[in-house]
């Protein structure tokens, strides 16, 4: 599949601080991309790039092929939503979604029809008429993403535009959004520090922190095969814990020796190990448990209970479970080999080590 967007050796730096540093990144023609971390990872940066309001330092971007290098936003066939919809509020709604079309002059028949069309397929198709003061937010945010749409772009870039809504309407949005990309069958580049709506809705996501890309690949990937500290720690809820990797396929960790699935470490090499809260199973027969520890709190979530447990070295794991425990029980725990994921010691790790001696 021919790339959409390319990103070569992308620098940039605002008043001599660096935002992105030397990113290489490509998105597909017809992807759903996801851009994640936290305000300030350069995220933000990488879409009005994109969309031509800020020029790379040094490095280069291409759209389709093409160098974006001095290109104007009018003049890409990329349309850009943001979380505030900057709608106009003395136009109707049909008038919003149409102001691009006017603006090329195009015949009344065929802004007509392809607002209409627009209205259809973001579930507003009888709200032309209405005032987009009186809309709620939800319908406010598809007026915007229609009116952005209406252009017929071949990448739509998206500055976490679900921000301002609440869960449901959100929830709601994620699988509305992810239906009309799939339908229109163009460009989708998301921007969000929310990893939820990453998970739901992306083909593909890149993981950022501080200007650099930590991670990218399917949401699955990303979640079960995290490369480091920060994107396992970032995505989902995590226990990770220091370990030791005996040698293929065996690492050491909370006091046990544990099978897993990864190799090409050395002998006896510290690791970081990776377990979800989710993939830990407890047991109140002690004997059954390949670890032990006690347990500190339980907290009823509706779906499971979430259950704080004290181990060896007072590591204290998170896990998820529908079985009922009070604190205090002596538990123990299970895991399969494909419940433990081991990572190289990062960056990540020794600056975590040195914050925590600081303290």
């Amino acid at each position: 599949m021919e790339h959409a967007i390319d990103f070569t050796n992308v620098y940039k730096e605002f008043d001599g601080v660096e935002v992105l540093s030397n990113i290489n990144l490509y998105i597909k023609q017809n992807e759903f991309m996801t851009l994640l971390g936290p305000s300030g990872c350069g995220k933000t940066t990488m879409l009005r790039i994109i969309g031509g309001f800020e020029e790379p330092t040094s490095g280069n971007v291409r759209l389709f092929g093409e160098s974006t290098r001095g290109i104007p936003p009018y003049k890409r066939r990329v349309n850009t939503v943001f979380q505030r919809y900057a709608l106009f509020p003395h136009l109707n709604v049909f008038e919003n979604i149409a102001f691009g079309l006017k603006l090329k002059k195009m015949n009344k028949t065929v802004v007509k029809k392809r607002v209409e069309d627009m209205l259809k397929l973001v579930g507003l198709k009888s709200y032309g008429g209405r005032d987009v003061s009186r809309l709620s937010g939800g319908q406010q945010q598809r007026v915007a993403i229609a009116r952005a749409l209406v252009n017929e772009p071949d990448v739509l870039l998206l500055d976490e535009p679900l921000g301002a809504l609440d869960l449901k309407f959100r929830q709601e949005m994620q699988l509305e959004l992810k239906r009309m990309q799939k339908s229109l069958g163009i460009t989708f580049v998301y921007v969000t520090h929310d990893q939820e709506e990453a998970l739901t809705m992306s083909d593909a996501i890149a993981v950022m922190d501080e200007g650099v890309i930590q991670q990218v690949g399917t949401p699955e990937q990303i979640y079960n095969e995290p490369r480091n500290s920060f994107v396992a720690d970032f995505i989902g809820e995590s226990n990770i814990i220091d370990g030791v990797m005996r040698e293929d396929y065996l690492v050491h960790f909370a006091g046990n020796d544990f099978k897993c699935l990864d190799r090409g470490f050395g002998a006896n090499e510290p690791v970081r190990v990776v377990v979800r809260p989710e993939d830990i199973e407890i047991t109140k027969n002690i004997r059954e448990g390949m670890a032990t520890g006690t347990v500190t709190s339980t907290l009823f979530m509706g779906v499971h209970y979430e259950i704080r447990l004290r181990g060896e070295n007072d590591f204290e794991w998170l896990v998820h479970s529908t079985g009922q425990f009070k604190a205090g029980d002596e538990v123990g725990f299970i895991l399969e080999p494909d419940d433990i994921h081991v990572m190289e010691v990062s960056a990540y790790d020794t600056l975590r080590i040195d914050d925590s001696e600081a303290v």
